[in-house]
């Protein structure tokens, strides 16, 4: 009977650290603004054509979400674009996330902005980082932004090499990446 009372102590205080490790808060963006520092090799670079180039030797998965990212530059501005389906006329911030992460095979259905708070892990990823608030979400692939926020002048998905504020957001990555 002792061998039976330590192995289910252990199972439940295994149980436990699995549930208290699960409803851990979020990781916070550590940084007060997200910036582009190029680093040959190992950062993408936009193109005097608004697209970006992925580092050679970034997996095939981030050079596939850059390729998506680079298919919605120049699309406009759209509450509740790419939400119906991964494809669409026009994107917001949640729906052109969704489609970049469909397409590097880390998403299966599209995502509102609240729901990237469970996405993937928490965290700072290798290639790719989501940073989500209440009501908007953009994420940094190989050390770009890829976003819909900004000015009036500048909304829609773009890669943006400008630094953006990071006050109240927090970071998740796909696994893996």
């Amino acid at each position: 009977m002792p061998t039976v009372r330590i192995v289910l102590l252990t199972l439940g205080a295994f149980a436990i650290a699995l549930l208290a490790s699960s409803c851990s808060s979020q990781v916070k963006a550590q940084e007060r603004y997200l910036k582009h520092h190029f680093v040959y090799g190992k950062t993408a670079y936009i193109g005097a054509d608004g697209k970006a180039q992925a580092p050679p030797s970034a997996p095939r998965s981030v050079h596939k979400m850059v390729a998506a990212a680079n298919d919605l530059v120049g699309k406009p501005y759209r509450y509740g674009g790419g939400h119906r389906s991964f494809y669409d006329r026009g994107y917001d911030c949640s729906g052109a996330v969704s489609y970049v992460l469909h397409k590097g095979g880390k998403l299966d259905k599209t995502m509102v902005s609240s729901e990237f708070f469970k996405y993937g892990r928490k965290g700072y990823g290798d290639y790719v980082t989501v940073y989500v608030k209440k009501g908007h979400v953009f994420m940094e692939i190989c050390g770009l932004r890829f976003d819909t926020g900004g000015t009036r002048a500048s909304t829609g998905p773009q890669w943006k090499p400008w630094r953006r504020g990071l006050k109240g957001y927090y970071v998740r990555h796909p696994w893996g990446l």
